[in-house]
């Protein structure tokens, strides 16, 4: 019997948010579901080298503290768990999260791992093409991962194998959420408008603080009140996949159509146009209604077949990053840091220190707006910090070497210097054919 509507929670928008609105919507949402979205571009990347150092490791940390703290009280008011912290290794966190739940006296409980979105091996087998950059893939040296962006077919399909827990790896964001939508009302996932609707729902779940007044908060320009309790929003969504938002009663933050505009545009470059691995979604005629406070209704959306391909994210190492600060305070301090940067730079020079993309910046004057080289009204304190690239860890720890110098080889007044260094993970994406990625499901029992 296909139910007259669903709740979806938003638990996390990153893998370091907040736990306590995930179990307040556990406590006292009313839900079905419940998704932890985790997983960032860099994430996953980083999470393949933690599993080449441990094999059992490669997912989310915080994964089984979320757990801990929310299981029981999903067990016992029925609500399911889908969550991305899978990250590089799904089949491990599932395993983790069943050992746990023993811990805990959860016999029996259901937990999927989804698998197949790591096509690192399919890279290191053909040559394609960048997507955010000129060249190919063969063009990166020292790949360490490659994941495909699956959509909500699997996680629709585990559901439907009576999993509680449903964990993957890479997934489009909003599938997390379209994935529950098309297991509870049966949808086909050919449905391209209905999947574009559904799509526009989870765009706007997948970063939960976000839509409740977290990122919309402006100070005096747009006051959010109680964001130290910001609650996190959930969507009640209807068989047609209109649905209305909402947080719980009492929380903080504030859900309005001004915060969902914000992040409807969050990430979107063509609102006509918004490919996932389901459907090309078409957000242009999304319309929102309030319904009371922090009520608000979604209709509208609309979608096209889904693509040929899957975009794949690709995690390479990049070299170090070496970095120093230090600061300056009093009168003069703005023309004493910019004299001790010119000097760093300069003994870069002077050694021969194998650097590129050396920078001086001022915290708090140009390091953000790096057009602002005059300040209107200098402050009475800056921090200096200089920066710049390496292929080796040894000759990037030398900017920050330099730095520390300047404590009795710069300008005066000079104090709290620090150095680090730090390897760099960068990103690259590509398109592979859908076809060639096969997505398996793993069920556990505790």
């Amino acid at each position: 019997m296909i139910p007259a509507h669903i709740r979806i929670g938003a638990g996390a928008g990153f893998a370091g948010d907040r736990i306590e609105p995930a179990l307040e919507l556990v406590e006292r949402g009313g839900l079905d579901y419940l998704v932890f979205e985790c997983l960032a571009e860099r994430t996953i990347a980083a999470a393949q080298l933690q599993r080449q150092r441990d094999p059992a490791a490669g997912f989310d940390p915080l994964l089984l503290e979320r757990m801990r703290r929310v299981l029981p009280a999903a067990r016992a008011h029925g609500v399911r768990i889908v969550t991305n912290a899978g990250a590089a290794n799904p089949a491990g966190a599932a395993h983790a999260v069943a050992a746990l739940a023993r811990a805990m006296g959860m016999a029996g409980l259901r937990i999927a791992a989804i698998t197949g979105d790591d096509v690192l091996g399919l890279l290191r087998q053909a040559d394609y093409p960048l997507v955010d950059r000129a060249g190919t893939t063969a063009d990166l040296s020292r790949i360490v991962s490659a994941n495909a962006y699956l959509g909500a077919g699997p996680i629709a399909a585990a559901l439907a194998q009576g999993a509680e827990v449903v964990i993957t790896g890479r997934v489009g964001d909003p599938a997390l959420f379209v994935g529950p939508m098309v297991h509870a009302f049966g949808w086909s996932l050919d449905d391209a408008p209905r999947i574009g609707r559904a799509t526009v729902i989870g765009h706007l779940l997948e970063c939960a603080g976000q839509l409740t007044g977290g990122y919309f908060a402006d100070d005096d320009r747009k006051q959010v009140a109680g964001l130290a309790r910001l609650g996190f929003p959930f969507a009640d969504v209807a068989p047609d996949a209109s649905a209305e938002l909402g947080k719980v009663a009492g929380s903080g933050g504030a859900l309005t159509i001004a915060s969902c505009k914000e992040q409807l545009l969050y990430e979107i470059l063509d609102p006509g146009a918004y490919p996932q691995a389901d459907v090309v979604a078409d957000f242009r005629s999304v319309r929102f209604t309030a319904r009371g406070p922090d009520r608000i209704a979604v209709t509208g959306g609309d979608g096209r077949p889904r693509p040929d391909t899957l975009k794949v994210s690709i995690g390479y190492d990049d070299g170090f990053i070496g970095e120093g600060q230090i600061s300056y305070a009093g009168p003069g301090a703005v023309g004493r840091a910019r004299l001790a940067g010119t000097i760093v730079e300069q003994r870069l020079a002077i050694i021969g220190a194998p650097v590129t993309d050396v920078r001086s910046e001022l915290i708090g004057v140009d390091s953000v707006d790096r057009r602002a080289r005059a300040p209107a009204v200098e402050p009475a304190e800056v921090r200096l910090r200089v920066v710049g690239r390496s292929d080796s860890a040894e000759a990037a720890a030398l900017i920050g070497r330099e730095v520390e110098a300047l404590y009795t080889n710069g300008p005066f007044g000079g104090g709290g210097a620090v150095a680090a260094v730090r390897p760099v993970l960068a990103v690259a994406s590509t398109l592979i054919p859908a076809v060639q990625v096969r997505p398996a499901i793993t069920l556990v029992e505790a």
